[in-house]
């Protein structure tokens, strides 16, 4: 292809100019190049174009080295020889005309240098040198020259050594299987274990897997790694069973060439299968670099491990550069996050916002978290605060062996595993993040006053016996110790709770009982009034505790006077949805209540009321009332209008499910001086629609006439709304009347098919569905001026034979359509 000598002919050219160097006192040094990139570059450009870009290269060589002096060994690798004293001017030289070649589409050279210094190793062996010099390059991207050193040497006998004896290792337990626990946030359980391969050698001694792994990847090996360690974690899952210890899943650690090598899923399976062992048991970890290598091939196999019930984590979460698409793109049970996330908490505060929102991301997908790299007391109780739903690392323990296992149990130093049935209760306690009111409340907008000066909040749980403070958050724990004198980090029972704090746990008792998110006032100690949120998280299915979740909103003192709940719970039976504003700021709290129960639950807290209501409810409007609504509901109007009447009213339309339903809003102050206004809205639809309805009926006698005039004996004729299909009955007469046809109402056609079910004769019914269409008559009435049907109809017992007439009417509020129905005469028929 090159016109260079081969491999075994420039050997011997090799030699003798190597011996030649020698005798002129001069260094021989052998270069191996190689091209960085060649396969993509040949499933760019296509193979022709590979074999331009090698024939140009060479000529380049013979350039520099003369032709006796280079050759090219196959594929892309090439090789030079040249004494020492001009070999990197000659390689600066020659990488910078590299990159001319193939009209300038060519790719990084890379060069390993072996110096040959006094001629003691043969040309085969110092090419194989300089080629180990090359591929310590091999990650680089691009054009550079290495030289050759000992430690380069011994490293490739160090990899050689392990693949060698990576079967023997297996075979004679060489390579253990550590177990590192992960713990449950929430309980200091441990809710499971990842199970890490060790190789103790009987010649190196122990190899980190650091020092095995990338190995048996390079050569891809590492299937069979992995495929023991499988088969370890199962033996030790018997083991634990016989042991009668607790039993949690068990995390095992894949790489991308298991993939590649073997149907990895149904090897697992198969493994699983094989013990009996149930398949949520075994978790998969897999890390980001293995879908980057085939996106839609791993996750099929992903999607294949989840349907057999294998659960499958993310692992090294923000190590690489596709996280967030990947989270988007492939469901995961589990993320587990990168150890550097939590060593840079100390570095700034950044570092916290990013873990946090990333945690709270997470937990908004509905997937759990793991932090890896916990050390510390303070790093585990942060974690613990933002939602973090498990830990891991050496603040608990090391990974350690399973006989080391059962000597901790063994001498009482052990952590303690997690009862399978309450793992489902701690990890909806532990995701709750106590420096974000959202994940307590479910909205989204919330001004908090700082992400760490944050208001008070818990986790609190509540048995007959004892209260546990779980979780807190250090403005709750200060607001404890300052307004009850508790230390809340001591766990107690109902009885060792003191008088101050007693009413503190009836708020909490509150909550239990009612089952509901609840808007507290209650009195402190002091006499001031504090104003609580609370909320049911979970119960405990095994010992029946119960979780609540606790957020001091303020603290005001006595003199400050009337409070929210109070004000709330005189208009609860009154409105169902109530605003408390401030007209200065425009923060707001929105309440919710049952019709006709005093209780009340909070809806919202922001800020920018005005604006935010306005743009909610012209999202909904019934559009003909969408100017009136927009002309009076503004902060200044209302202001001037409660200044001027006492009080503002609004009475307007909002589409509920489609349908137009009335309701009224009132606004009032506080108080003369207030810069707080109630505002309530309440569902006045019933009384409207009765007020309309006999407005109604006045306007359409003259239509109803009109009709009249057109038969004799109409038995009832209906008003139509063709926008909302709500309908009006106009008149009827008592035989009519009996079949107890509803005389107003919503969704015309829907109700007028499931009324033809009990009226209209049975084999006369399909007839009548089939026709009386909204479509099927607008499309008559345009072709012929008015829609006909003619069917019978059971009217006290009797069969009567029915006209039915339809006809369109243009309205100053809209299209109606006039709907009658007479009998007919026998002879008619």
């Amino acid at each position: 292809l090159t016109g260079l000598p081969t491999m075994t002919r420039f050997f011997e050219l090799a030699t003798n100019s190597r011996n030649k160097l020698l005798k002129e006192g001069k260094c021989p040094v052998l270069l191996f190049l190689d091209f960085s990139g060649m396969k993509y570059y040949n499933s760019q450009y296509g193979f022709s174009e590979g074999n331009k870009l090698l024939i140009e290269f060479a000529k380049l060589l013979v350039k520099y080295f003369k032709n006796e002096s280079c050759g090219h060994f196959g594929q892309d690798h090439f090789t030079a020889i040249t004494s020492l004293d001009k070999v990197e001017d000659t390689l600066k030289s020659l990488l910078k005309d590299s990159e001319k070649l193939n009209d300038g589409k060519s790719i990084p050279i890379r060069v390993g240098i072996y110096k040959n210094e006094e001629g003691i190793e043969d040309v085969p062996i110092a090419c194989d040198r300089a080629k180990i010099a090359c591929n310590a390059l091999r990650n680089t991207y691009i054009s550079g020259y290495n030289y050759f050193t000992e430690d380069m040497l011994k490293e490739k006998m160090y990899r050689q050594y392990i693949v060698n004896n990576l079967d023997k290792a297996i075979k004679e337990k060489w390579i253990k299987v550590y177990y590192q626990p992960i713990v449950r946030a929430v309980s200091g359980k441990v809710c499971e274990e990842e199970a890490l391969a060790r190789w103790i050698d009987p010649v190196k001694g122990m190899l980190s897997p650091a020092e095995f792994i990338p190995v048996l990847e390079n050569v891809k090996q590492i299937h069979k790694l992995d495929l023991f360690v499988v088969s370890e974690v199962i033996n030790k899952i018997i083991s634990q069973q016989k042991a009668g210890l607790q039993i949690v899943p068990q995390s095992v650690n894949l790489s991308r060439y298991d993939f590649e090598t073997c149907d990895i899923v149904e090897e697992i399976r198969t493994l699983v299968d094989k013990a009996s062992i149930s398949h949520d048991l075994i978790t998969i970890e897999v890390t980001e670099s293995v879908i980057g290598s085939n996106f839609d091939y791993i996750k099929e196999q992903i999607e294949k491990f989840r349907s057999y019930g294998f659960a499958v984590w993310l692992d090294d979460f923000g190590s690489g550069y596709s996280s967030i698409d990947t989270l988007q793109s492939i469901q995961f049970d589990l993320i587990k996050f990168d150890m550097r996330f939590v060593q840079r908490l100390n570095d700034n505060q950044n570092s916290k916002i990013v873990l946090s929102d990333l945690i709270r991301m997470a937990s908004s997908l509905n997937i759990d978290t793991v932090c890896e790299g916990v050390e510390t007391k303070e790093q585990m109780h942060f974690l613990q605060d933002i939602g973090c739903s498990k830990l891991q690392g050496y603040y608990f323990t090391k990974p350690i062996s399973f006989e080391d296992i059962l000597k901790r149990y063994e001498s009482g130093k052990q952590i303690g595993f997690e009862e399978p049935l309450q793992s489902e209760y701690f990890e909806q306690i532990g995701r709750a993040n106590l420096y974000d009111l959202s994940t307590i409340v479910n909205e989204e907008e919330y001004s908090s006053q700082g992400l760490y000066k944050t208001i008070p909040m818990a986790i609190i749980e509540l048995s007959n016996e004892a209260v546990k403070y779980t979780r807190s958050n250090a403005s709750f724990r200060t607001f404890m110790k300052r307004s009850f004198d508790v230390d809340i980090t001591k766990k107690r029972g109902i009885n060792e709770i003191s008088d101050k704090e007693k009413s503190f746990i009836s708020v909490i008792k509150q909550c239990v009982q009612s089952e509901n998110r609840l808007f507290i006032d209650e009195k402190l100690p002091d006499d001031s009034l504090v104003h609580y949120f609370t909320r049911k998280v979970s119960v405990n299915p095994v010992n029946g505790r119960i979780a609540i979740a606790v957020v001091v909103i303020s603290i005001k003192s006595a003199e400050e006077g009337t409070t929210y709940e109070n004000i709330a719970k005189a208009l609860t039976r009154d409105y169902f949805n109530l605003f408390y504003v401030n007209t200065e700021t425009e923060e707001f709290i929105e309440y919710n209540s049952k019709f006709d129960e005093d209780d009340i639950t909070i809806e919202r807290h922001g800020t920018d009321f005005f604006n935010k209501a306005r743009s909610d409810a012209l999202k909904r409007l019934y559009p003909q009332d969408r100017d009136e609504f927009v002309k009076s509901f503004n902060k200044e109007y209302i202001l001037k209008e409660i200044k001027e009447q006492g009080t503002f009213t609004l009475t307007y339309r909002l589409l509920i499910d489609d349908s137009p339903v009335y309701l009224n809003m009132k606004i009032m102050k506080m108080g003369q001086s207030s810069k707080y206004i109630i505002i309530g809205v309440s569902n006045v639809d019933s009384q409207m629609r009765q007020k309309e309805a006999l407005d109604r009926v006045k306007q359409e006698q003259n239509t109803y006439l009109r009709l009249k005039a057109l038969s004799e004996d109409y038995l009832c004729i209906y008003t139509v709304d063709l926008n909302s299909e709500y309908y009006v009955e106009s008149s009827a007469l008592r035989d009519y009347e009996s079949l107890g046809i509803s005389k107003e109402g919503a969704d015309f056609f829907k109700v007028s098919h499931y009324n033809a079910k009990k009226v209209v004769y049975k084999d006369d019914v399909n007839l009548y569905i089939d026709n009386f269409t909204k479509e099927n008559i607008l499309k008559t009435i345009n072709e012929k001026g008015m829609f006909e049907l003619k069917y019978h109809m059971v009217i006290n017992d009797k069969l009567v034979y029915v006209y039915l007439k339809a006809v369109l009417v243009k309205e100053t509020d809209g299209d109606k359509l006039i709907v009658g129905v007479t009998s007919l005469e026998e002879k008619d028929k």
